[in-house]
């Protein structure tokens, strides 16, 4: 069965100023999104899955999900502040979702076969696809005792925004490549990286940008993670269920092994309005070297 791209856009971009999952970026208006769908569909993908929220559905389906009529095959998941398991409610002053964890929690029934995980307003590139493509379809995760998972590691360095701060996940592999370890850091500033005197981060470091591969086996850890998180810290107005902590907390406890799959692919994102001009080139340089076309869809 050809795996499924899961497609976390729920977002509207507070720091970016708008829904920027549907701003064009491409030489023929393409979206940040439609190179993710272009290179997945090239790796043997089938189906798309997109998180989004119900108060922007008509847009979405409008300006995204119609673009891939005839090319994959699409569906939605809706990500919202009441999608909760059964007998619970929504605490008190909460006003928003819990983030990534609970956003791929809420596709558990729409997904039933092997899965990546990306943000919508991420280039992860072409061999991040292949090399997830290859693992999806080559792995059997529910014949193992632990199940097998991927994550396409990039260098922190080449993941820094010049506008503002970013918050990234710092991971820590074996020499087996086998990961170990994810710690979400918040407050990344470029200027702060580097060799320099005083930094806490060299640049070399390896950090999950949300490029993952699962098997479903994922959703039964993530729910009684979920129900953990929900009684120790649900009522935290400001928590958030971070997905590469959840997926770190599956390895200390020896639910899941987590294949790390290094990549030469350029990574850039449009965390803020500012990052757009620099990601518009980057795509221009790409399609000038003939690894895109003019134009993604006819």
């Amino acid at each position: 069965m050809s795996p499924t791209l899961l497609v976390l856009a729920a977002g509207m971009g507070s720091r970016y100023g708008g829904l920027k999952q549907i701003d064009p970026v491409g030489p023929s208006g393409e979206t940040v999104l439609d190179y993710a769908v272009f290179d997945a569909r090239r790796a043997g993908f089938g189906r798309v899955v997109f998180v989004i929220r119900k108060d922007f559905e008509e847009l979405f389906r409008e300006k995204i999900g119609a673009r891939y009529t005839g090319t994959i095959a699409v569906d939605y998941v809706f990500q919202s502040i009441d999608a909760l398991p059964a007998g619970s409610v929504v605490p008190a002053g909460r006003e928003k979702p819990w983030g990534t964890g609970h956003a791929v929690w809420c596709a558990r029934e729409a997904v039933k076969e092997n899965f990546a995980v990306i943000n919508a307003d991420d280039f992860y590139g072409a061999d991040s696809f292949a090399q997830l493509g290859a693992f999806l379809q080559g792995e059997d995760g529910l014949a193992l005792k632990r199940p097998a998972f991927a994550m396409v590691g990039f260098r922190l360095a080449n993941t820094l925004s010049e506008h503002g701060a970013v918050s990234r996940g710092v991971c820590v592999a074996d020499a087996a490549g086998a990961l170990r370890s994810i710690t979400e850091q918040t407050g990344i500033l470029a200027s702060e990286v580097g060799a320099g005197a005083g930094n806490k981060f060299t640049g070399d470091e390896l950090v999950s940008m949300n490029c993952w591969g699962f098997t479903p086996a994922l959703f039964t850890a993530l729910d009684g993670q979920w129900r953990e998180f929900l009684a120790a810290r649900g009522g935290d107005a400001k928590s958030e269920f971070y997905l590469p902590a959840a997926v770190s907390e599956q390895i200390t406890r020896g639910q899941a092994t987590v294949r790390v799959l290094p990549t030469a692919s350029a990574w850039f994102g449009v965390t803020y309005r500012e990052d757009k001009p620099r990601v518009t080139a980057a795509i221009a340089e790409l399609v000038g070297r003939g690894l895109y076309p003019e134009k993604l869809w006819a």
